[in-house]
């Protein structure tokens, strides 16, 4: 069964006791966990990592179905679940779960998973997908904590807000709670006092740069550089990030030159690839031949030298080198 993120109010009628949440939107899968199973829990709550279960299968689905006189209600939660959890939870589905609710949280799932198609035709499990957070999420987001905290500010700042958050609730409700503590010796909140306090496109890590620049991804990088004053040293430490990122994408094209599948070699490469990264390192992989790969690496280690003998000019090297593919 297929409930939508923001039909909370229908998951709260339901009596299901397994529910799959999958996307890459962690903001909204937390706020459904906390709001819908959270808020008024008592109980023990436990939480896994799919690799856990797999270890341990036959003990985890016989606990589940084991209950004493003295135990409270349980609340599991089971992180980075694929298709390989499928025979797990047709051995949860045979029996009736006492006392128990899991819930399975993955990420992007296509319309091809086992997982995915078992919850969405099931009738008494729940399924959610969560997705990037668009305008209108992101200032349902913002209305709902201005009420809640009985705080007001101006559609100029929500606008702000909205456009600063990079598409990410998380980002988003930190910054509010930085204008509501300010909010305590204000009376009246600026769109300045919005624009020093929040810090969500000014702050673009290094490895953010390095990894957009990979991907190709011309317009984040131009943002990127545009919100970010970088020192020398910063500039020292994006060359050495790029350099290394780029030495990884070649033993991935070499891989794939051997006519070995891009999905197996990130998910079999080491060191290992972290899950919220693969998506970015997929489009790298796709984005560059490995002749290409070989001459980056050829020209960054050039820039690396051109900037240790000029350091006093070394953003305007890097800004020009990443501006220019």
């Amino acid at each position: 069964m297929i409930i939508k993120s923001y039909e909370i109010e229908k998951i709260k009628l339901t009596n299901s006791n397994i529910h799959l949440i999958y996307g890459n939107n962690e903001g909204i899968k937390e706020d459904i966990i906390n709001e819908i199973y959270l808020k008024k829990f008592d109980g023990d709550l436990l939480k896994y990592e799919e690799q856990e279960i797999l270890n341990q299968k036959d003990e985890f689905v016989s606990g589940l179905f084991t209950k004493s006189l003295f135990e409270n209600k349980k609340l599991i939660i089971i992180s980075r679940v694929t298709d390989k959890f499928i025979d797990i939870l047709s051995d949860i589905l045979e029996k009736e779960l006492l006392d128990t609710k899991i819930i399975i949280k993955s990420s992007s799932l296509e319309k091809k998973s086992k997982i995915r198609s078992v919850f969405e035709k099931g009738k008494n499990i729940l399924c959610t997908p969560v997705y990037e957070d668009d305008s209108r999420s992101l200032n349902y987001v913002i209305q709902t904590f201005l009420r809640e905290n009985k705080l007001s500010i101006s559609q100029e700042i929500k606008n702000l807000l909205i456009d600063r958050s990079n598409g990410d609730r998380i980002n988003l409700i930190n910054e509010l709670y930085k204008l509501k503590n300010l909010s305590l010796t204000r009376k009246t909140l600026t769109s300045e006092d919005a624009k020093k306090l929040s810090n969500l496109t000014e702050n673009y890590s290094v490895f953010e740069l390095s990894d957009n620049y990979l991907a190709k991804n011309s317009k984040k990088v131009s943002n990127i550089l545009n919100e970010n004053n970088y020192s020398p040293e910063d500039c020292m430490l994006i060359i050495r990030t790029m350099l290394n990122k780029s030495k990884r994408l070649l033993k991935i094209k070499t891989s794939m030159d051997e006519d070995i599948n891009l999905d197996q070699v990130i998910s079999n490469f080491k060191p290992p690839i972290f899950w919220k990264e693969k998506d970015i390192v997929k489009k790298q992989a796709q984005s560059w031949s490995t002749s290409e790969v070989k001459e980056l690496i050829f020209k960054i280690n050039g820039l690396e030298a051109l900037v240790k003998k000029n350091s006093a000019n070394s953003v305007i090297f890097v800004s020009n080198f990443i501006s220019n593919y």
